[in-house]
């Protein structure tokens, strides 16, 4: 059984119904498996939830397993960043933080935005 970092992508596309995301999800769940955010992917889900969604969006993410960023995994998360620079990648904090989420709890992670996580010990899952 597997721990799921979701991205925001994918739970964005999970509430919308969209590219079978939510079927995944499902299976996922029923195999076992466990879904996850970190706490900076709820920010980003927030800051675009539209009125109508938000009771449907508030059931799906309750049901989550949440990542908090403390003052460890942000140290992770800004030598991340100072490595990627060094090699010329500027990434955005957030998805800094996410990738150090993932590999600091051993997490595979669940984004349609591959580019943004270039990190080759992360675990990716293989989206269609």
């Amino acid at each position: 059984m597997a721990i799921y970092l979701l991205d925001t992508s994918v739970i964005i596309d999970a509430i919308n119904q969209k590219r079978g995301r939510w079927q995944l999800l499902g299976s996922l769940v029923e195999a076992g498996d466990t879904l996850a955010c970190s706490v900076v992917t709820l920010t980003e889900i927030y800051a675009g939830i539209r009125p109508r969604e938000f009771a449907f969006t508030e059931r799906f993410l309750d049901r989550l397993e949440h990542y908090e960023l403390d003052a460890q995994l942000a140290r992770y998360a800004g030598l991340l960043k100072n490595e990627w620079a060094k090699k010329g990648r500027t990434l955005g904090v957030v998805d800094l933080i996410i990738a150090a989420t993932a590999l600091a709890h051993h997490l595979v992670l669940m984004t349609d935005n591959r580019k943004d996580f270039p990190m080759t010990q992360l675990a990716l899952y293989p989206l269609p």
